[in-house]
């Protein structure tokens, strides 16, 4: 639970102090800072600070409520420059960013923590029948109670279901970190019978019960299942391997609507160029996309935009000619769904282009405009410039923001959705961006989006935790960028163990109900990121290994196109070149391994519906293993970064289903032995074990 913590604890409505940033500075040309961190979903405007002068320096403060745990920040000057605090830690999150770091433990954290000690720490003991702490998942209660790490000896949960008293369930150890653990009971319920519930503590000699009121309550917990509302998810998305297609560097189909300048499609690419990627591209190869396996497509954005890669959208009404027409890409979308395809689209709506029509008519009118509501106006009059004197994202001119609250601009947007949901055949919808609109906004999209189209998927772009927007009443999922993070760390860097890299992802799993954890877009690489073989070093045989942990890990898994056929790329634009179909050949090892990885994914239920589970044993610290479990079947991973062979000696306990598998990758058999099970990897390759009577076999 460490990193985000505090998050997750203020979603849950702990106990908050009020802490005060101050940020001095002696420079001249500052004229706004703001707090962004992960208590705010890194949202650069969320909280302002107010400037004081002392000395000949500005003292900016701004004062912020924050509940326990740690937090990761910095300040935001004049929108746009992001900067640590000078007089705190900082550290990298993994994905190439340096933070503050902000530990905001309670006071009867003076004392040391010790199990048997007859002493329970009451202040980080939390539990709210609310989203994670409560939830309704695969005919099963999950409840979780926080605590200190190594302060309790032993928590049941104590049950009256429809009146009548339940045998205490013993509490496991979902995720633990140096400050706070999390425990968790899952219970089968019928949906239908009034649920009574409080839990018991024990250390030492000491017993005390946790009840509405907190430590030492009594009062039981209700959960009345005619008001209980469960958060519902589509249940497509589990069983489902996106790729994603940059459209402008997919595939070039149809010269008809090439763009004016082409660039070469092997050509080094810019900020700028254009390759001239289409709708009728994405057609010509639609067999290589369902030879490969997947289920899923997860396009950037298509509208009419002033960019190549069309996030600073100019019309939500029409797809940009140089990728095809509005019925083209209609047609499309129909063409991969009958293939078995699902289409899932990019929209921006946080931020337009400067040539979209309303922002035009106010560059043109200025305060006369009817639009200028629409827009967020510092000073009149604007232009289009450095530094402008409107909202604008990441404080660049060409994307000025767009004001979501204003009733006339939220009829726009959702007749948009409306356009697209009645005539393409969409599955879901990616939102870019996602922290920065206000959430109030995404509780009037999600009803409007799923009103008709309950399946419709809809995932949010946030690059740390995510809770606050899943909470049932906004999005579905996000992407998951603290997995990738802790690839990095493991494979690239190198800087974690196999067990921490396991505890990492344990840790983004826990922040959610697992119903979302399994809708979760697990990658390794993005048109954001560098791509992961980069990341490595170029070590295709580690990228396969890196491979085998996103497809075994709860979540729905994306490739990066061209990924599966081992392309590599830096930073934006080295990692949007064009697609190397030259590379698009059987005897590609990289692609024979992703796609008995996607078939083993879009086939195997435990893979798709299984929960993640913690296996003992004996392995070295290359070694990372967790199993996933579901129903009466068991899987298990079990990947080794290091050059040399590792031998891997698991406990499999009683109770767990299985005792044989078969190898995803190597077809090799495995089985459990007096409780035991012996795998011996090699240097650099990975073990995704099945049950024997599946695919695999």
């Amino acid at each position: 639970m460490s990193g985000l913590l505090g998050l997750t604890m203020m979603m849950l409505g702990a106990p908050t102090v009020r802490h005060e940033f101050v940020w001095i500075t002696g420079r001249d040309d500052v004229s706004a800072v703001n707090i962004a961190g992960t208590f705010n979903g890194w949202n650069g405007t969320a909280h302002p600070m107010t400037p004081s002068n002392r000395d000949g320096k500005v003292r900016w403060v701004g004062a912020v409520e924050l509940p326990f745990g740690k937090h990761l920040y910095k300040f935001v000057v004049n929108g746009k420059e992001w900067i640590v605090d000078p007089k705190a830690k900082s550290e990298d999150d993994g994905g190439g960013n340096t933070n503050s770091i902000l530990m905001i433990l309670p006071e009867d954290y003076s004392q040391p923590a010790e199990v048997a000690d007859s002493r329970i720490t009451a202040s980080p003991i939390l539990h709210r029948p609310t989203l994670p702490s409560l939830n309704y998942d695969q005919g099963k209660l999950n409840f979780r109670l926080s605590v200190r790490s190594n302060d309790v000896a032993r928590v049941e949960l104590e049950l009256k279901v429809g009146g009548k008293e339940q045998p205490p369930v013993a509490m496991e150890k979902l995720t633990s970190d140096q400050y706070f653990e999390t425990l968790i009971a899952k219970v089968p319920w019928d949906g239908k019978t009034l649920v009574e519930y409080r839990f018991r503590l024990v250390d030492g000699y000491l017993l005390k019960t946790y009840g509405v009121k907190g430590l030492g309550d009594e009062e039981k917990f209700k959960l009345d299942p005619k008001t209980y509302q469960p958060f519902r998810v589509p249940s497509w998305v589990e069983r489902t391997v996106f790729y994603q297609i940059f459209p402008d560097r997919f595939e070039n189909g149809s010269a008809k609507n090439d763009p004016k300048e082409k660039a070469p499609w092997n050509s080094e690419p810019t900020y700028w160029n254009r390759y001239g990627g289409d709708i009728a591209g994405v057609m010509k190869r639609k067999d290589y996309l369902k030879a490969l396996g997947i289920n899923g497509v997860y396009f950037n954005p298509m509208m009419l935009g002033n960019s190549n890669h069309r996030y600073d959208p100019c019309n939500f009404f029409l797809i940009d000619p140089e990728f095809g027409t509005n019925q083209e890409f209609i047609d499309m979308t129909h063409a991969l769904h009958k293939a078995g395809i699902r289409v899932v689209l990019d929209q921006i709506f946080d931020h337009v282009g400067i040539h979209f029509p309303q922002f035009v008519d106010v560059l043109k009118n200025q305060e006369k405009s009817k639009y200028k509501d629409w827009f967020f106006i510092k000073k009149w009059p604007i232009e289009v410039k450095q530094n402008p004197n409107y909202e604008a994202w990441y404080n660049a001119e060409s994307m000025p923001k767009i004001n979501v609250l204003n009733p006339e601009v939220q009829k726009h947007l959702l007749e948009s959705v409306d356009f697209w949901q009645e005539r393409a055949k969409l599955s879901g919808w990616r939102l870019d961006v996602a922290n920065e609109p206000p959430m109030e906004w995404w509780r009037i999209f999600r009803p409007h989006v799923k009103k008709n189209h309950q399946d419709m998927w809809i995932l949010g772009e946030v690059w740390s935790n995510a809770s606050q927007w899943l909470q049932g009443d906004q999005w579905d999922a996000s992407m998951n960028y603290p997995f990738r993070f802790a690839s990095l760390d493991f494979f690239a860097k190198k800087s974690i163990t196999g067990e921490h890299y396991v505890n990492r992802l344990f840790e983004a799993y826990s922040w959610y109900a697992p119903q979302v954890s399994r809708n979760q877009m697990n990658l390794l690489s993005s048109h954001d990121t560098a791509r992961f073989l980069t990341d490595i070093g170029g070590d295709k045989a580690l990228m396969k290994v890196a491979a085998t942990a996103q497809f075994g890990w709860p979540g729905t898994p994306s490739i990066y196109y061209g990924e599966e056929l081992g392309m590599e790329g830096g930073h934006d634009p080295q990692n949007r070149r064009g697609m190397r179909w030259d590379l698009a050949v059987e005897s590609n090892p990289m692609l024979q391994h992703y796609k008995r990885l996607i078939r083993a994914k879009t086939e195997e239920p435990v893979l798709q519906a299984g929960a993640p589970f913690r296996l003992k044993g004996e392995w070295g610290s290359d070694v990372a293993v967790f199993g996933r479990r579901y129903a009466d079947q068991a899987a298990l991973v079990a990947i080794n970064r290091s050059e040399t062979p590792q031998q891997v000696e698991i406990l499999w306990e009683k109770g767990l289903p299985n005792q044989a598998w078969t190898c995803a990758i190597s077809n090799k058999k495995i089985y459990a032995k007096e409780g035991r099970i012996q795998i011996r990897i090699e240097g650099k390759s990975s073990v995704m074990a099945l049950p024997e009577n599946s695919l695999a076999k």
